[in-house]
């Protein structure tokens, strides 16, 4: 009897030891051995195990450090239990990863592939590990999967269940040309019903439902090439039938914010960072909910490690990943407060890193939403009621009268074996391709109202009396039947217009509903370079002789960069107002106060002879050029598209 005593004391001595120094590693901030160490748990957490060493790890991050790399193959679901016990759930699968609780917690959503060669899908199980069934059969990858609250129409007998996740398809690439360009798309819970929410030809990740039912997700920007060559990542919000996207938290912070999550004291909490290793990782931010584009806060120092994947807890606080900065240990998870940015140690695995811990147990099932979106209608309506309404830091940059027309361009996805057709000079890769669905004149009180193709990447330039852009959006899209209104140019969403009833709206809508082969592209071999031939040669010795060779290396000294630039020697991609190229054809620097060079250098106009200087046509065609793009080989796209 004294001897089971003895050891009975011994084993519960060994907890308690293990358990303070838990404690204590967790509250002076730091890491413990790399044991499994474990603080006391309420309820169990689902996470993904993702092994050391794997390819993606080895690849590293992509477009300038911007993106993080694609990991998840030879992931594990495990669940660990309050008594410390690990439970694989995923046996079977060669990978699974992206767990998401339902909101009773009785199920799991996940992406999984069974077999190492298969598309990524999206199933769902029961919380231990049972009842697998696979709800998505897609030819693209399907990963982040989330589950949406209760769903209906108009003339629906009854709301449904339904659940978004991000796409991946392989045939097409991003506009960076690294990976398959990736969007938000949607299906009820038996798999049937796939819709796509989101058109951005850069990718779209990382969706996760607020209390309002509403989808918050990081968005790469590259479409303006703003905020470096590799552009930027965004926090927008969006609902969940693909309507009303508006930012969400954009410029405040760092340029790359993902991986949102909200909290049950109505905190946005993010991963951001100016550049990522491969699994993304950076120091944790959070906006309130109330007011998400002025609240901005950091919530942890670059001293403090690296962060991945936060998720909520009931009390406020997060579930949140970490590891050293350096690279030189795995992820753990922790358990961190967003108030005082405090973490303690839960636990960390040998030989994985332990990323995507959700707690499993119920929460509050957030705010059911409904939808007029009907793929029956091929359009959408698209309108604005001031134009000179923006996010300007002086708004009389910006005087009222110097917009004339809108112009509204279309996207077009570059296919993957077509994305060496215009390659990179410098290590910057084009932008995407564009082409123009028309032009209409604004209102006098800067207000336009229009009918537009639907589910479609577009974007709005406001265009100054020589057609050049003023400013320009990033991609938007007007779902099928939607009317998408803004205020303004780039205004602050938080604010409330006038109540006024402007001009544009007492008309009918201007329809640019114009069939894909009659939607204009100005492409640099067919449109600019004979221009450049009949007017440019003569004054200009390029050096060869006038044939394709001659044309490709015209266009790569117009868009080569020197020591001062990053974007183009002379030609600015997508900002024709600020192309030396374009001040030498007007003869004056044509950029506005709220870019970078305004009024800096000045350019010569071009030949005094009467007979090489540029008609206005032959102006239009440098401006539209550059505007939509300043693709090389704009046509090969636009011939490709059509096999979309």
């Amino acid at each position: 009897m004294g001897k089971y005593t003895r050891s009975n004391n011994f084993v519960v001595g060994f907890w308690v030891v293990f358990l303070i120094l838990g404690l204590l590693g967790g509250v002076a901030n730091s890491r413990d051995s790399k044991s499994p160490v474990a603080i006391a748990l309420d309820h169990p957490i689902i996470f993904t195990q993702l092994p050391l060493g794997t390819d993606a790890q080895q690849k590293g991050s992509l477009a300038h450090g911007t993106l993080r790399a694609d990991y998840g193959d030879g992931a594990r679901l495990v669940k660990l239990s309050p008594d410390l016990s690990i439970q694989v759930l995923s046996e079977g699968f060669h990978s699974a990863s992206d767990p998401e609780i339902s909101f009773d917690g009785s199920k799991i959503l996940f992406a999984g592939k069974r077999n190492a060669a298969d598309n990524w899908n999206i199933f769902e199980m029961s919380s231990d590990g049972s009842n697998i069934r696979q709800v998505t059969r897609e030819t693209m990858d399907c990963r982040s999967p989330g589950y949406q609250a209760t769903f209906y129409t108009i003339v629906s007998s009854e709301p449904w269940y339904q659940l978004n996740f991000v796409g991946s398809k392989k045939e097409y690439t991003n506009e960076f040309g690294e990976g398959a360009v990736s969007n938000l798309y949607s299906c009820k819970i038996d798999g049937s019903g796939l819709r796509q929410l989101t058109y951005n030809l850069s990718s779209d990740k990382d969706p996760f439902i607020m209390p309002d039912g509403r989808l918050i997700f990081s968005s790469w920007q590259r479409a303006k090439l703003n905020r470096t060559a590799s552009g930027r990542i965004v926090l927008l919000g969006i609902n969940v039938d693909g309507t009303d996207l508006a930012p969400f938290c954009t410029d405040e912070g760092k340029r790359i914010k993902q991986m949102p999550c909200t909290t049950t004291n109505r905190l946005a909490v993010f991963v951001e960072a100016d550049s990522v290793p491969w699994d993304g990782g950076g120091s944790l931010g959070s906006v309130s909910l109330r007011r998400p584009l002025h609240s901005y806060k950091p919530i942890t120092k670059k001293t403090d490690g690296l962060f991945h994947t936060p998720s909520p807890l009931p009390d406020g606080r997060i579930l949140v990943s970490r590891r050293s900065p350096d690279n030189s240990d795995s992820y753990g998870i922790y358990k961190l407060d967003p108030a005082n940015g405090q973490y303690k140690l839960i636990y960390d695995g040998l030989g994985f890193h332990d990323i995507q811990a959700k707690s499993l147990q119920p929460r509050t099932e957030p705010d059911g939403r409904s939808s007029v979106v009907t793929e029956k209608d091929p359009l959408g309506k698209l309108y604005c009621l001031n134009v000179y309404t923006s996010d300007l830091e002086n708004p009389e940059w910006l005087e009222k009268g110097s917009v004339k027309k809108i112009r509204i361009l279309e996207g077009l996805p570059l296919r993957a074996d077509q994305a060496e057709q215009n390659p990179p000079f410098h290590g910057i890769p084009p932008m995407a391709q564009r082409r123009i669905l028309g032009e209409v004149d604004v209102s006098s009180d800067g207000s336009f109202n229009l009918v537009v193709p639907a589910s479609i990447p577009i974007q709005i330039q406001t265009l100054d009396e020589n057609g050049m852009a003023l400013k320009t959006c990033n991609w938007i899209w007007v779902k099928n039947h939607e009317s998408r209104g803004c205020i303004g140019c780039h205004e602050d969403n938080e604010l409330t217009p006038e109540n006024v009833l402007v001009e544009a709206i007492k008309k009918p809508a201007i329809e640019l509903d114009i069939p894909p082969k009659d939607r204009r592209v100005v492409d640099f071999r067919r449109d600019v370079i004979p221009v450049i031939k009949a007017k440019c040669v003569s004054c200009h010795n390029m050096g060869g002789s006038i044939g394709p060779l001659y044309t490709f290396e015209v266009y790569k000294k117009l868009l080569g960069t020197d020591d001062s630039s990053s974007i183009g020697k002379y030609v600015h991609p997508g900002r024709a107002r600020t192309s030396p190229l374009i001040w030498h054809i007007f003869g004056k620097n044509t950029s506005r106060p709220w870019d970078d060079k305004a009024g800096q250098d000045q350019m010569p106009r071009m030949s005094e002879d009467k007979s090489l200087q540029l008609t206005d046509q032959e102006k239009k065609v440098f401006i539209e050029w550059i505007d939509s793009g300043a693709l090389f080989d704009g046509i090969v796209r636009q011939n490709n598209s059509s096999k979309k």
